[in-house]
């Protein structure tokens, strides 16, 4: 687990210097600088459709509700949220759906596509940023500031990056003390996350994902190593993986059918955790999302892994 300084040290620097990283395409027309607000940031009206749920839910957070006008389907919190009108799947957007609703301007995550349509809006001229999917503490401070400054709510941004930066150090020093009292125990949980959409899409976490930076900060260990992103799951991988509790979101297990229909899947009803049907589930967007929640999500996480408040 990273120290408890690190994610304090240099935040304020970052939050300078990190944004010209957080995106892939600034505004389309003109140019504009990150750290210099474009014309259309400061228009009377902004319409803003934002693909990807944390971001939706930063909008909300910063009180930029009101400049929204249409959202992808991951964007389901706050319920106000479910309300906006649908851009449809972040993964799978139609750009006659997205430019309906005439934006102007879009945020969006890395996920967004297909990469045909995203051509598509940058040829309508729609001013277009794209944000890192950095699944970091940092990350989420720097895109809050970011999401701020293209809503023109700056000092909001700061205001909150602050409130997040004391609940997340206080977060992190509640669970490296449970993780000190528990490893004079035993060692960490060790923990496979499992992604299932249905029983016949079923795939785990590697390196470099958001479950295995939550895994890591709630202070599990990363059943599965030697690989990033996901990959589909075998038999062999999970018995040899050998996971002490099985990690899923509660769409994924609803998908599964309950507990008894995950431990279904290849391999995970011969481990440790399947014998022991430990299974530990949060809602996806509040687990993975890597939002304003964070620090509620990594302490809720790491109460479920090591069996008591935190």
């Amino acid at each position: 687990m990273r120290g408890l300084n690190s994610v304090d040290q240099g935040v304020n620097q970052g939050l300078g210097q990190g944004l010209s990283h957080l995106t892939r395409r600034a505004c389309l027309a003109g140019g504009a600088s990150l750290l210099a607000l474009p014309a259309w940031a400061t228009a009377p009206e902004r319409r803003i459709v934002s693909i990807g749920g944390a971001l939706t839910e930063t909008f909300y957070a910063l009180g930029a509700q009101a400049d929204l006008v249409g959202a992808d389907t991951t964007s389901l919190f706050p319920a106000a949220a479910e309300k906006l009108p649908s851009v449809g799947y972040a993964r799978a957007l139609s750009a006659e759906g997205v430019l309906s609703l005439r934006p102007t301007l879009i945020v969006a995550t890395q996920d967004a596509g297909p990469p045909a349509v995203m051509r598509q809006l940058e040829g309508a001229r729609v001013p277009t940023v794209v944000v890192d999917a950095d699944h970091r503490a940092e990350g989420v401070f720097m895109r809050t500031q970011r999401v701020a400054e293209l809503c023109g709510r700056a000092d909001a941004g700061r205001a909150l990056v602050m409130e997040l930066q004391r609940a997340w150090t206080q977060t992190r020093q509640i669970v490296a003390k449970r993780v000190q009292q528990q490893g004079a125990v035993k060692p960490a949980p060790r923990v496979l996350f499992v992604l299932s959409h249905s029983m016949s899409q079923v795939r785990v976490s590697g390196a470099g994902t958001a479950a295995s930076a939550m895994i890591d900060y709630a202070g599990g260990v990363n059943a599965l190593s030697g690989f990033d992103g996901y990959k589909p799951l075998t038999p062999e991988a999970a018995i040899a993986a050998a996971p002490e509790v099985i990690l899923v979101t509660d769409q994924g297990l609803a998908a599964a059918g309950g507990i008894d229909g995950l431990l279904k899947a290849p391999g995970l009803g011969q481990t440790p955790a399947g014998r022991g049907r430990r299974v530990v589930t949060l809602d996806a967007l509040f687990m993975l999302g890597f939002g304003p929640r964070l620090p509620q999500a990594v302490t809720a996480l790491a109460q479920a892994l090591h069996g008591r408040p935190v």
